[in-house]
């Protein structure tokens, strides 16, 4: 039960960027209360034994760390910590009836030969080069400004400070410049799918929705670098509900928010334990949960667009492409399908309601970097996870029936994966204590099911470019930090914030800016 009847903030939701909220405005001497509706806090950020009588705690949901500023793991104090791949990614295709890849790491050199020997010249690795060294320098300018009052649009043109950048990522569509700047149809899907995690969208989508999930897939840290989070995922939402804690806020779980009251200057907070008081009410939940709890008409539709697969191998599998170690290979990103033209082709087929012939995916193996989150004797015995991400897979195909489609889907994804080994994936994988294969696929549906993701969507809505948006609603403070609703004391702290999406705590911490800034 919560200690008191009034809060100061009432945070809704104990996922990660509620309970970085909660710690800051804690640690501010505001009395705080997090209501959690699930068992336990993290939200999509926590890690799972998913699979019965396997010591195996696996990042179920969300999985990697790049847009998490380390200003906030300092200010709170946080003990955790991330990992660097050595490998960023790898590509297996087939070319002249030969299986070959393309690798990115291991070192200038190695990846300058793989271009090469990929592509027959340098030109491509040239251009890769100047390419995210373009990229590196927007991130260097843009990514400080996401824990700062939301810039115009005309200021954060002059950080970027380069117009032809700009043109390029924020006024044209992607695909543009990819096709100027690349010719190698396997390099060109390489670049494009940082545009679509999670993201249903084709190259030249007019609505540039490609373009700002490319925005936030480079910029994260300054550098853009895609990281593991030692311990798995939960390992971070576990220390800030501890600094949380620590800092003197209440969190109470099992305890979900039925509805929001508010006259704009104090609120009342319905849950499961009684009806609490606020001066201001956070809410850590989608656009279509606030506008649910307000008794107000929900947003447009919210659609997901992924398979998330996790598994847990024996051993891993064997390539076709024998001059690759698989320890190599899976340790980065392990693009699936992902050439420009095959994107191309899985998006007008989804569009048009068909599963992808072809189902573009991307993997990687945690356990090679992170063992920890495996127990001793797996690891002994060799044992490794694979994450699996799937691209272009609305929640418009699940519609009819979520089972079957999910099922048909992974069967073609693991397939499609199956062409570029050496062995199949399924002899590989691992059996729980009950002799069931260690696989668990979730569609986005599945999402909606159980994080309350707005049609699975992992960003709770389409995601924003990093400027103020006049149409914005609200005003002073949470305004300026982009976490405003139509209630001056309710505010988003969640990722359908304006800078939200992703594991970066960003929301949270600005909503927690635009309280204290208000006093």
């Amino acid at each position: 039960m919560p200690e008191r009847t009034s809060y100061d903030a009432v945070i809704v939701g104990g996922g990660h960027n509620g309970l970085v909220a909660a710690a800051y405005l804690a640690r501010a001497g505001r009395s705080v209360l997090v209501l959690e509706r699930l068992d336990h806090t993290g939200g999509a950020a926590v890690s799972t034994r998913a699979f019965t009588g396997i010591d195996a705690r696996l990042s179920r949901y969300s999985y990697l760390v790049s847009l998490l500023p380390q200003a906030i793991v300092r200010d709170l104090g946080l003990r955790f910590a991330v990992r660097k791949r050595t490998v960023s990614s790898y590509t297996p295709a087939v070319r002249g009836g030969r299986p070959t890849g393309l690798l990115v790491g291991g070192g200038e050199a190695r990846t300058r030969e793989s271009f090469a020997e990929l592509t027959g010249s340098e030109r491509e690795f040239a251009a890769w080069q100047r390419f995210y060294g373009t990229t590196r320098r927007l991130a260097e300018r843009v990514f400080p400004t996401l824990t700062e009052p939301l810039p115009t649009r005309a200021a954060l043109r002059a950080a970027v400070d380069d117009d032809a950048t700009w043109h390029a990522l924020f006024e044209r569509p992607l695909g543009e410049l990819v096709e100027e700047t690349f010719t190698d149809d396997l390099v060109r899907g390489v670049v494009l799918t940082d545009a679509l995690i999670g993201t249903f969208a084709a190259a030249h989508d007019p609505s540039l929705r490609q373009n700002r999930c490319f925005l936030y897939h480079v910029i994260g840290g300054g550098t853009g670098d895609w990281d593991v989070p030692l311990g798995g995922m939960g390992a971070l939402t576990d220390a800030l509900a501890e600094a949380a804690r620590g800092a003197g806020a209440e969190i109470v779980t099992d305890c979900a928010v039925t509805g929001i009251a508010t006259d704009g200057r104090n609120a009342e907070v319905t849950c499961a334990r009684g009806t609490i008081g606020a001066r201001r009410v956070l809410v850590n939940a989608s656009p279509r949960e606030l506008a649910h709890l307000l008794g107000e008409t929900p947003p447009p539709p919210a659609e997901g667009a992924q398979l998330k697969v996790n598994m847990l191998l024996t051993r891993l599998p064997r390539l076709r492409d024998t001059r690759v170690d698989p320890r190599e290979a899976f340790s980065g990103t392990f693009h699936v399908a992902e050439g420009y033209g095959q994107l191309e082709r899985s998006y007008r087929q989804a569009a048009s309601g068909e599963l992808p012939a072809a189902p573009p995916s991307e993997i990687y193996c945690h356990s090679l970097t992170d063992p920890s989150i495996l127990g001793v004797d797996l690891v002994r015995q060799g044992y490794q996870t694979l994450t699996l991400f799937g691209l272009h897979a609305p929640a418009r195909l699940f519609a009819a029936d979520n089972d079957a489609t999910r099922e048909r889907l992974l069967a073609a994804t693991l397939a499609e994966l199956d062409t570029h080994l050496a062995e199949p994936l399924a002899d590989c994988l691992a059996h729980d204590a009950d002799g069931r294969p260690c696989i668990e696929a979730k569609s986005p549906l599945d999402l909606d099911a159980e994080l309350g993701l707005p049609g699975g969507n992992i960003f709770h809505r389409e995601l924003a470019f990093p400027y103020a948006d006049p149409e914005d609603g609200g005003g002073g403070a949470p305004a300026r930090w982009g976490v405003a609703t139509g209630h001056p004391n309710v505010l988003l702290c969640g990722a359908g914030a304006v800078r939200g999406g992703g594991v970066s705590g960003i929301p949270g911490h600005n909503a927690a800016m635009a309280v204290l800034e208000e006093g």
